[in-house]
């Protein structure tokens, strides 16, 4: 990679510089990164996988995301808001997700919380995309500078002050950021990625949640 942030694939085409090239982390790169999402499991399975990757690399979370499927069911935030102590024990016995105490319990709590947000809000979609960003805040060029140089935004601070009042836990500004980069928010695929316009187009046709 140069200072432009971008790599050349095997396949020739040029992209965003963090996933690698490795195999299936370009495919979550290609074919899920920065795509407009309104389903209200996916967006609650992401803040919490968002949460569970804190202080590990996004890419051991990919890795592991099926196993939490199975342990978390399928992240219906329902059927979690019910997990009790002997699901709290299942889970750090699981060797195929994150063991950590804090953030089983914390996902447990988010998902009472979501469901707090749906009968309020509707959808935890009407709620989220209330939160996307005005085109005033956003830069005017997402080059890699950029791009590393704002690990969260006004309106990420905005959104994790909110969640935190909620009741939400393990929802910082650089977590909620990081969820709102990959559930389309945001475009944050570098100038020059063969991904950018594609998810562009995507966002202008998408219908957001009201």
């Amino acid at each position: 990679m140069d200072g432009t942030g971008l790599i050349t694939g095997d396949d020739g085409l040029v992209r965003c510089f963090w996933h690698g090239n490795l195999e299936d982390y370009r495919r979550y790169h290609d074919d899920e990164w920065g795509y407009p999402v309104s389903d209200d499991r996916r967006l609650f399975e992401k803040i919490c996988l968002e949460g569970f990757q804190s202080g590990l690399s996004w890419l051991t979370i990919l890795r592991k995301r099926e196993n939490f499927r199975a342990a978390f069911a399928g992240f219906d935030f329902e059927k979690v808001a019910q997990f009790g102590e002997d699901d709290i024990a299942r889970l750090l016995a699981d060797a195929g997700i994150v063991r950590h105490r804090g953030k089983i319990v914390s996902t447990i709590n988010n998902a009472a919380r979501a469901i707090e947000l749906e009968a309020e809000f509707g959808s935890l979609a009407r709620y989220f995309w209330s939160f996307e960003p005005a085109p005033g805040e956003r830069p005017a060029r997402m080059d890699y500078a950029t791009l590393r140089a704002n690990p969260t935004s006004p309106t990420s601070v905005r959104l994790s002050k909110d969640l935190r009042k909620r009741g939400w836990t393990f929802v910082g500004p650089t977590t909620v950021y990081a969820f709102m980069q990959a559930m389309g928010l945001v475009n944050d695929h570098i100038e020059g990625c063969v991904c950018r316009g594609k998810v562009e187009a995507m966002r202008e046709a998408f219908a957001r949640p009201r």
